[in-house]
């Protein structure tokens, strides 16, 4: 089952990996930008431990064996 997403929603929302890497487990969004229909063009997460930024396809975040919501 897919996690609904509101790409509207995705600033700011915290994400937990399924599987780690570089003891890197919880994860923010910090940048989202749309075009001119509403699409999302650019997502970044950070993750906290090493404040390390990364561009991520938006809908990878709807895989829950990928990704859950919230810091877990």
């Amino acid at each position: 089952m897919q996690h609904t997403l509101n790409p509207r929603k995705l600033l700011n929302s915290k994400w937990t990996s399924v599987s780690p890497t570089h003891k890197e487990k919880h994860f923010i969004v910090t940048s989202v930008e749309f075009d001119e229909q509403g699409r999302v063009i650019e997502c970044l997460i950070e993750a906290l431990m090493t404040q390390r930024e990364v561009a991520i396809n938006w809908r990878e975040l709807k895989d829950p064996k990928m990704w859950k919501i919230g810091w877990q």
